[in-house]
């Protein structure tokens, strides 16, 4: 069935029946056409039978993407999706909402194996990791409940002043009354229930770690700010359309949040970990591994707001040292906020690449690492490849970049200790891993 509007080569609304392989990374799975086309399939599960209908691709594309439109035989780890907008053509926030809660855990575990496999020519047991994806603590829910985690969510406006959030690889918004994915003081803002008209999108913050509630407005070039008239108190803070910056319209400019028994400022919409639970567990599991000593020297790069650099900074003590790379701006102006009381921690800012070989380090006990989607690569890891580091943390928000640096590391003499994996991101693709690496001589 041919899309009219499509061009003619495309091969957009044809419909293929089809068996469901493996899943891939980005929250599909791999399907072939009985002509061999490459299918990656949204809404189905590995094993099923579909009927898949084209959402991108043309009769030149090396892979078609694709939604399962009917389900013909079903796998026994479907569930009706508890979301109403989660589906073929409407929201793209979740991947996984018709899968089991421990279905969705074994597909994210079976896309970091084959990462690491095709990637670093590592297995599960050589990364010494279990095969696990852990759910976080509270969110081990009976199928058809999803966990509220998302404390922070950015809806996208259309041109009607209604709330959103965008479909699947689209501009296009889905108009949502509810996310069920979103942190209870995320939704007792109301903000699906108000007009934001003249507003490109609106971020909604909820901090975990206080009762701070923040919003951040991103108007249309010359729109006026609306008055803000929320159902809880709120801060308010806008995007410049010139520069992009955040600034305070009313309120606090930062919220609070808690992890490792300490307060962190965090302003202007600034990274911090999404789920509520997620801080503590990494930076628990990133202290585990390290097993940080008094008098140590340690790096923390992509340090952020100074979780790792806090944590390290109080395990090895007045005679230790840490510094911290931040390339944000307002991220260590909060970070040198929130580790006044260490006087032997040093931030600094700029990009790691450029900072770190003008630090004139030359060794250093410990190095954790939490870099951006896309990796350190491979420049930055043979540079700490070269500190010496007895052990180093990194903290990985995707799991194909996570198995290229870790190649890079073993080219350099580095071996994957253990890694771990957490479910942080409930109901989506994402996952988070956390790899120990120590010299390639020392056993384990």
């Amino acid at each position: 069935m041919q899309n009219a509007n499509a061009p003619e080569s495309s091969l957009i609304g044809e419909e293929y029946e089809v068996e469901v392989g493996p899943v891939a990374h980005g929250g599909h799975c791999i399907a072939r056409t009985e002509e061999g086309r490459v299918l990656f399939v949204r809404h189905a599960l590995p094993g099923e039978k579909v009927i898949a209908r084209v959402t991108e691709g043309e009769e030149t594309s090396r892979f078609l993407r694709a939604d399962a439109i009917t389900v013909l035989d079903p796998s026994k780890d479907r569930v009706e999706a508890p979301c109403p907008f989660a589906g073929p053509g409407k929201c793209g926030g979740c991947d996984w909402q018709h899968a089991k809660p421990g279905a969705q855990r074994r597909l994210k575990g079976e896309v970091i194996a084959e990462q690491l496999q095709r990637l670093a020519g590592l297995t599960p047991e050589e990364a010494g990791w279990d095969g696990t994806v852990m759910p976080a603590e509270g969110d081990k829910l009976p199928p058809g409940e999803v966990p509220q985690w998302r404390t922070r969510v950015q809806y996208a406006v259309d041109a009607e002043g209604h709330a959103g959030l965008r479909k699947h690889r689209s501009h296009e918004v889905e108009i949502i009354d509810h996310c069920m994915i979103a942190a209870q003081g995320v939704s007792e803002l109301g903000i699906e229930k108000r007009s934001w008209e003249g507003m490109a999108s609106v971020e909604a913050i909820a901090a975990s770690g206080s009762n701070d509630r923040q919003v951040i407005l991103t108007p249309r070039p010359g729109a006026r700010l609306p008055l803000v008239e929320l159902d809880k108190p709120v801060s308010v803070l806008r995007v410049d359309e010139k520069d992009g910056g955040v600034h305070r319209v009313h309120g606090r400019a930062f919220v609070r949040e808690r992890a490792d028994g300490r307060t962190h400022r965090v302003g202007s919409g600034g990274f911090w970990q999404v789920h509520p639970k997620a801080a503590d567990t990494l930076m628990l599991a990133v202290m585990q591994g390290l097993t940080p000593r008094k008098g140590e020297t340690a790096l923390d790069l992509y340090c952020g707001v100074g979780l790792f650099a806090g944590a390290l900074a109080d395990r090895v003590g007045d005679q230790g040292a840490v510094l911290g790379i931040e390339s944000g701006k307002r991220a260590v102006e909060d970070a040198r906020h929130n580790l006044a009381d260490f006087p032997r921690v040093r931030i600094e800012q700029g990009k790691v690449e450029s900072v770190l070989p003008r630090t004139g380090i030359t060794e250093v006990d410990l190095i954790v690492l939490d870099p951006p989607r896309a990796g350190a690569g491979k420049q930055t890891v043979h540079h700490l490849a070269g500190l010496g580091a007895r052990r180093i943390a990194y903290v990985a928000c995707d799991p194909a970049a996570l198995a290229r640096d870790l190649a890079y590391f073993a080219e350099r003499g580095y071996k994957v200790r253990t890694l771990r994996a957490f479910d942080l991101f409930p109901m989506t693709h994402h996952v988070e891993c956390v790899a120990i690496l120590e010299p390639a001589g020392k056993g384990r």
